[in-house]
Parts: C-alpha cells; structure tokens; sequence
C-alpha cells in the first residue's frame, strides 16, 4: 500500500467518524463546553465594549447668542439710552423769505431702559460618581460643561422671548359652535376654558404634563424664587349643547397680543380637562380631552411675566408704544386658523406688507427673518406653487441623470430698497414656535446714527463658573452671567403672528 492510498484511507475514516459520533456516557461530559458565550452584556466571562467617554447627544443651537454682539457694561441696575427718533417732526417747510430765518424744526426724542437681569444654573457630581467613572470620563469636567451648555440654551430661548414687561392679563371667553358631526363628542353640555401663553409658556407646557402658571422653584442653597411660567388668567368657561355620538365643537378666542399659544379646556363645567395647545386662537374639538391637569387647578391670577427674566426680541416688538409692525392674522376657520397667502407672482402677501411698510414708514429694508420649520415649509410651498405668473427661474445641475428631490426657498427678493433688490434671509429658530415670523434689521441706512449695534446683549458680568466650597461629598458648579438685550430702534423689527399651518 502506497503513502498516498494510506492517506486516503485515514481521511475516510475520520469522515465516518464523524458522521457517527460516540455516545458513550463515559464521553457524555466531553458533549458540553467549558465556557461558552454569555447570553448578557454584563455577566460571564465577556469582555464590556464599553466606549469611553459618554456620547453628548443633544443639540445645543443658539443662532441668535452666536450672532449678537456682546459688550461690557459699567456698572449701575439698569442699561438707559435715549434716542432722536423724528427731526422736523412737525414737518416744517423749508423756504424762507428774504431776509428772513426759517421756522424752528421740532424734534422727537425717546428714554429707553433695559435692567440687568442675573442669569444662571447649577450642577454637581459627588465623590462616588468621580471615583466611578475613572478611565471612562471626567465626571466633574463634564458636569461643568452640560452647565454651561444648559444656560447657553436657556438664554436662546430669553433672547428671542423672555418677558418680564408684557402681562398677558386675563384670557378672553371663548366662542363655541356646536356640530352634530365632525368628533365622537357625546349628547351633552360641553364646557371650554382657554389659557393664552407666552413663548416661555408654550415651550413648556403640553397636553401630557400641563400648563405651569406660578413656579415656586427650589434652588441649590436652599433658597426659593416664585415668578411666573408664561399662562395668562384663565378665561371665563363657555358652555355649548352638542347631540352625539358624533357630535364636535369649534372654540375661538379674541387673539391677544403677546401670545404664542394657547391652552384648551374642556369637559363638564368645573371638570375640564387639558385636551389641546395651539399656536392659533381657535381649536377644533372632537373628542374627550386626553390630558389630566383640570382648569379648576390654574390659579385665578395671570402669571404670564416673569420677573427673573428680561426681555426677548419678541417682547420688545410686541410693547405698546414700541413702534414695531405686528400683524395678526384673522381667525380664518375655527381650528385651522388662516394661513400665508400667495400673491400669484412668486411672493407672499403677508411679507410683501412688512417689506413695504418698513420701507414707507423708517425707509429700511429688513436682512433676515427667523420662523420655526412650520412656516419655512409653508413659505417654500407658496412660492413654489406661485403659479404661470411667478417671476421664477429653476436650475438643475444633473449628474450621471440623477437628480435630488425637494426644494427650499432660504432668501426672499425684498423690493423695497434703495440700493435696489436685497435678499431678506430666511433662518430657521429652534425656539420660534409655529405661527410667528420675526423680521430683523441688523444695520440701519442712516447716515451717522451714532449705533453700532441695533442688537446687542450688555453685560455687568459675562459668563462666570463658581466652584463652591464643600458642603457634602459632592462638588458643586454655578455657571452665570449678569446681562440685559439691548435693542436700540425696536421699530426695524416686525412681527406676524397667529399664522395657520398651510
């Protein structure tokens, strides 16, 4: 027998070996593995494939702290400025007789006060979460930086609609009209009860959790603030027959001014329940409130201002007396509200009304204007969908004959200029809410207007990290900072509001 013919045997046999294993229970114990996978992540004898470093998994988007100039102040409670606002007031005219002077121009002066508000919010990390996150992260380094980024985010929010100047007051009566069909509303008298919000209010509140009215808040040494979570009075309840099972209600409220939502009620009179946040004064109800926070729970008082906060661009346009556009759009259908409109040439009315107005009556063209996602998507849609008329032209770059779906409109052709056409850029605010567009100038055309920031955050203290002194086994971290938003002419702002979604 040749090596070759004794190899092929010995391969066979241990194929047939195989094929038949041993079933000797002598052999059983040979039948299990020693060790083998565990079935968790965390239990046997696995190695943990653990990244080191936790992974900061929120967004921190401050568009309008990145962009607004930040100068120190000097001291005092309070930032004052006044301002020329008219010459020649009286509109004098100029010709004169000879030998003779002119008439005496009159002329329009204003007082401006801001007051510096302190700003600020605290972490910490005890001793136990320091030894125990050794090799993986910097538990006091991190708890400093999520502090910082907190307050960062939080005074976003203050810039764009911190209110401490406008009081809401009380909530008008709602309006209801009853249908037979429509909802799953049952046979009965329906109750409805309207709280209108600010944009503090509305940004946190929802049906789940509720509306927060007065907030009394414990802070980190044992002291406590109360101010106010941005909810109007409540409204006085209407009441409405509806004939069910199918039966549904359209509630509307006279829209107020410095509010960006509002809260709805409804149910039996004196147990209406949470059932829906809008950013139009008008709700379409169709069946029973979902939510579990009751009217009867709201305060009989309006805490609508805070009085830790200063005020928001938002605020500033929408005071009395300020000088800024504000447009408020009509009611239009009961829970729909009314939306932007085309003028068929590849604008929008309601803009082209701002534009024009900013020019007729300050001669300024506005350079941006920041909407929530709702209205960026409305306003690409209407321009898009201007129809045959509209001055447009589209151009497609293609590649290997593909081509990219979706279109966004990001500038707006403001006609109303004297250099001629301007773009008016289109941004996005994470904290705008649905329903509201803020127009801004950034630089005013007049010639030695004595401002070189039409916005800009004055500061006693910017921002400043205290580590405090122990007190227990945890390390404890304050970040602050002491500010006020100036904005020298709040007329070159401009606002609409109470926009339908379409």
């Amino acid at each position: 027998m040749t090596a070759q013919q004794t190899a092929l045997e010995l391969t066979q046999a241990i194929r047939k070996a195989q094929a038949a294993p041993v079933f000797d229970p002598r052999f059983a114990s040979l039948e299990k593995s020693t060790f083998s996978q565990a079935s968790s992540p965390t239990s046997g004898l696995t190695y943990y494939d653990l990244e080191a470093g936790a992974k900061l998994l929120f967004p921190v988007l401050t568009p309008l702290r990145n962009s607004i100039p930040r100068v120190s102040g000097r001291g005092g409670v309070q930032a004052a400025w006044r301002a020329v606002t008219a010459i020649n007031s009286t509109g004098l005219r100029i010709g004169v007789s000879g030998g003779n002077r002119g008439a005496v121009a009159a002329v329009t002066t204003k007082d401006y006060v801001a007051t510096y508000k302190g700003i600020g919010i605290e972490t910490n990390a005890d001793f136990e979460a320091q030894f125990a996150g050794q090799n993986f992260d910097d538990v006091r380094a991190l708890a400093a930086q999520i502090g910082l980024e907190a307050l960062m985010i939080g005074e976003e929010a203050m810039l764009l609609g911190g209110n401490t100047s406008m009081s809401l007051g009380v909530t008008a009566t709602p309006t209801l009209a009853a249908s037979a069909s429509g909802g799953a509303l049952a046979t009965g008298t329906w109750s409805v009860i309207c709280v209108a919000l600010t944009l503090d209010g509305l940004m946190n509140s929802s049906v789940a959790t509720g509306v927060q009215a007065s907030i009394s808040r414990a802070n980190a040494d044992s002291s406590s603030d109360v101010f106010g979570g941005g909810a109007a009075q409540k409204s006085a309840n209407a009441t409405v027959s509806v004939t069910g099972p199918s039966g549904s209600v359209t509630a509307t409220v006279a829209a107020k001014t410095g509010a960006f939502g509002y809260a709805w009620y409804w149910g039996a009179a004196g147990s209406e329940v949470l059932g829906a946040i809008t950013t139009v004064n008008s709700v379409a109800i169709t069946a029973a409130a979902t939510g579990t926070q009751t009217a009867a729970s709201l305060p009989a008082a309006d805490w609508s201002a805070n009085s830790l906060a200063f005020d928001g661009l938002l605020t500033q346009a929408l005071l009395p007396g300020s000088g800024a556009m504000v447009n408020v759009q009509p009611t239009g259908v009961a829970g729909a509200g009314t939306p932007l409109t085309s003028d068929g040439a590849g604008g929008i009315v309601e803009i082209e009304a701002v534009l024009k107005a900013n020019w007729d009556l300050y001669r300024l063209s506005p350079d941006e204007v920041w909407v929530s996602s709702q209205e960026a998507n409305n306003i690409s849609k209407k321009i898009l969908a201007g129809g045959a008329t509209g001055a447009q032209r589209f151009i497609f770059d293609t590649k290997q004959d593909a081509i990219g779906g979706g279109v966004m409109v990001t500038t707006y052709k403001n006609k109303y200029s004297l250099a001629g056409a301007k773009s008016l850029d289109i941004k996005i605010h994470p904290n705008m809410p649905a329903g509201t567009m803020l127009f801004l100038t950034r630089k005013l055309p007049y010639p030695l207007a004595n401002v070189g920031n039409v916005i800009q955050v004055r500061t006693r203290q910017d921002y400043y990290q205290i580590e405090w002194p122990l007190r227990a086994r945890r390390y404890e971290y304050g970040v602050y900072a002491d500010e006020v938003l100036q904005h020298f002419f709040p007329p070159s702002m401009s606002v609409i509001t109470n926009i339908g979604n379409g």
